[in-house]
């Protein structure tokens, strides 16, 4: 009984309301002064079918209270405030077809608002009636011309049917408008930003065009900080990122006591300068943002990115890792924390890492690659090769393009370390179909043919290729001296060889001084091919290398 007594209530105050009229008032001529009952009958019936949607809707019958309320709307087309509530919530249940027969009611009343030509230019759109969108979209505009949203309707409809030069014609009218304010000349450079993304044909005079309304748009002093940021946001997004970061400067400086927008602020910062590739000022905004909100996932990723194209690799490691403890669903960082661990020399706990990453995640291209990379740093060539054929396998069913060079030229050295030289040359092979010009194939691959002594004329190709490619590589130049020795170039071979040790430097290569002490030896220089081959057991102690000094006099 008492729930009864409440639902009366709020009817009542219901019907009150509209009574008083909940749609846009409107000015009644001379002629309609007097109340017209057909149109107080459509009201009565209008507040009845509202009421009885109130109750429905109080006792959780959605359904039946939309179907009253449809009918209140109906019958009195001219409460706009109910008409526009209606057809969102038709929009939001996936139901246009009733929200455009609302709208269309409410548009056929004479003086009915720009809001509800606009909403129906949308709906209208989203049915496929462009011509019918249209047409609502350019009566907001001339109802109201100094608007942007029948500019803003139509701009959206162009767009969504492909209508390029329409949509940029549309921009280029409400350009043209008498005294547009700012917000007015922001908005519209935004909508340049857009068709420069969806239309990169036209991304020249889109950013010209933009650039320049944000120009016009002076702001008062002080600006209002909510309009600046829209106007630094629009700058970001028309590629004048200079402009943009220093307006969000300007805005930290003022307003970096609200928190909400502090961080916003940083976080946009950080965002241009990781574009920027400014690794410092990037550095220093995500540590900022991570002051007031330390649980952020995604910012110690990117710190971790920061510090590992720095080279800083335990710094990369701590910040993955601590990306992994907030969010532990974050794939990508379990990918690159093993990355980072396999090139700071720690393939076990890549290995263990990339294990955790294979029980949560489904078998990809990119952790098999990883895990093959790992072994292959663990001298575990045998469980490398299989991972190598395994990520291999992933790419192919997945259809992906990730079957790079490089990829092949891993494979196939790591073939090649397990004494499979037949299945190496394929990958090498594959690796310069992909990557004619990649020198690490192409030193590894002549080296591996001259060490045993095949196809010398083609190894000697390769590897001068390599040299010309990075010519300051003491590795490479050591492959070329290499390659002359076994083609009997014994001259050249060593002056070869003595170039690639003055390249080492401070990081002498055992190998260098290994195949020094062979040329020496083949040029009946006893005495230095000794020498050279001390220097090599020395750097690192080789029984092979041993046997050639021979016995110590």
């Amino acid at each position: 009984m008492v729930r009864r007594c409440q639902h009366g209530v709020v009817v009542w105050a219901a019907s009150c309301l509209l009574m008083a009229g909940c749609a846009t008032p409107r000015q009644p001529s001379a002629e309609t002064e007097s109340v017209n009952p057909a149109e107080e009958e459509r009201q009565v019936e209008a507040h009845a079918h509202y009421a009885q949607g109130m109750i429905y809707e109080l006792n959780d019958q959605g359904d039946l209270a939309m179907e009253e309320f449809s009918r209140a709307a109906l019958a009195d087309p001219a409460n706009e405030e109910l008409v526009l509530d209606l057809a969102r919530r038709y929009l939001q249940a996936r139901q246009p077809d009733k929200a455009q027969e609302l709208l269309r009611a409410a548009a056929a009343v004479p003086g009915a608002s720009t809001a509800v030509f606009s909403q129906l230019a949308l709906v209208d759109a989203r049915l496929g009636k462009s011509a019918e969108a249209a047409e609502a979209a350019e009566t907001v505009i001339r109802h109201d011309p100094a608007s942007l949203t029948g500019y803003q309707d139509l701009f959206i409809i162009d767009l969504q049917n492909n209508r390029l030069p329409a949509a940029l014609k549309t921009l280029s009218e409400a350009a043209k408008a008498a005294n547009a304010d700012p917000k007015f000349l922001i908005d519209l450079a935004g909508m340049y930003a857009s068709l420069q993304i969806a239309a990169p044909a036209y991304k020249t005079i889109a950013v010209s065009n933009g650039l320049a309304l944000l120009k016009r748009a002076n702001l008062p002093d002080p600006p209002d900080p909510q309009l600046a940021l829209k106007r630094a946001d629009a700058y970001n997004l028309l590629g004048a990122e200079t402009n943009a970061a220093k307006i969000y400067l300007e805005l930290l400086d003022k307003y970096g006591a609200l928190p909400t927008l502090r961080d916003d602020l940083h976080a946009k910062l950080a965002d241009i300068y990781l574009r920027e590739h400014d690794s410092k000022r990037a550095e220093t905004h995500l540590l900022a943002v991570l002051q007031d909100d330390p649980a952020n996932a995604q910012v110690y990723y990117y710190l971790g990115s920061l510090a590992y194209d720095d080279k800083k690799l335990p710094e990369a490691i701590d910040y993955f890792q601590k990306a992994l403890v907030v969010k532990d669903d974050f794939e990508q960082a379990y990918y690159d924390l093993a990355g980072a661990q396999i090139n700071f020399n720690e393939p076990k706990e890549a290995l263990d890492t990339l294990d955790k990453a294979r029980a949560r995640f489904s078998t990809n291209f990119i952790n098999e690659f990883f895990t093959a990379l790992a072994y292959v740093k663990n001298k575990d060539y045998t469980n490398a090769v299989g991972h190598f054929a395994r990520a291999e396998a992933c790419a192919r069913a997945a259809g992906t393009n990730q079957l790079s060079g490089y990829f092949y030229f891993e494979a196939g050295a790591a073939c090649e370390r397990n004494g499979e030289v037949e299945r190496a040359e394929g990958y090498f092979e594959k690796s310069l179909k992909l990557a004619p010009d990649l020198p690490e194939t192409l030193n590894y691959y002549g080296y591996m043919l001259a060490d045993r002594g095949v196809k010398l004329d083609r190894a000697r190709a390769m590897i001068e290729r390599a040299v010309q490619l990075d010519p300051d590589n003491a590795a490479y130049v050591d492959s070329l001296g290499w390659v002359l020795f076994r083609l009997g170039k014994l001259q050249d071979g060593l002056a070869q060889e003595q170039k690639a040790i003055g390249l080492s430097g401070d990081d002498p290569d055992p190998t260098l001084y290994d195949h020094l002490g062979d040329i020496y030896a083949a040029l009946k220089q006893p005495d230095k091919a000794r020498e050279a081959w001390k220097k090599s057991f020395s750097l690192e102690p080789n029984e092979d290398v041993r046997k050639k000094i021979g016995p110590t006099p």
